[in-house]
C-alpha cells in the first residue's frame, strides 16, 4: 500500500498545485475584471490602486503560473510573500487568530504556497517540459550528467 501511494505522491501533488492555482487565479480575475462575483462583492478594483489592485495581479500572474506548473517555485514564493502580507497587514490588526479576524483564506494560501515552494511543482508541470526537471523538481540524470554533475545511484 505505501509503495503504491508514494508512486501516486508527485500526481497528487500535481493536484493539489493545480486546485491551489486556479483558486488563487480566480482571486485575481475576479479582482481585476469582475467576473465570478467580482471583487468583494462586486466590481473591480480600481487600477494601480495600493494594495488591492497590485495583489490581484500577484492573485492572477502566479496563480497562473502556479495551476500550468510553469517557474512554480519562485511563484509560490511570491505568492506565499503577497498572502503573509495580507494576512499581517489587513487581517492580524483585526484579532490575533485567522477564525476571528477573517484571515482564513490568507493564511491558508500562504502555506499552501509555501509547501510548493519546498515540494516543487509535482507531476503534471510544464516545468518538466521546459526545466527538463522531474515532478521532484530535480534535475534529471542525463541532464546532470552533461554538465559533470555527479549523480548519485
Amino acid at each position: 500500500m505505501n509503495q503504491r501511494l508514494h508512486q501516486a505522491q508527485p500526481y497528487a501533488l500535481g493536484l493539489f498545485r493545480i486546485v491551489v492555482g486556479l483558486l488563487f487565479a480566480c482571486h485575481g480575475a475576479a479582482s481585476l475584471f469582475g467576473v465570478l462575483g467580482g471583487a468583494m462583492g462586486g466590481g473591480t478594483v480600481p487600477a494601480g490602486t495600493w494594495p488591492g489592485w497590485y495583489a490581484a495581479v500577484i492573485q492572477l500572474v502566479c496563480g497562473a503560473l502556479v495551476l500550468v506548473g510553469l517557474g512554480t517555485r519562485a511563484a509560490a514564493f511570491i505568492a506565499s510573500g503577497s498572502m503573509a502580507y495580507a494576512y499581517f497587514w489587513a487581517h492580524q490588526p483585526e484579532a490575533l487568530f485567522p477564525l476571528q479576524n477573517g484571515g482564513e483564506t490568507a493564511a491558508l494560501f500562504c502555506w499552501a504556497f509555501a509547501l510548493l515552494i519546498f515540494t516543487g511543482p509535482g507531476g503534471l508541470a510544464l516545468d518538466a517540459l521546459f526545466g527538463r526537471r522531474d515532478p521532484q523538481g530535480n534535475r534529471k540524470a542525463q541532464d546532470a550528467e552533461q554538465q559533470g554533475t555527479p549523480v548519485a545511484a
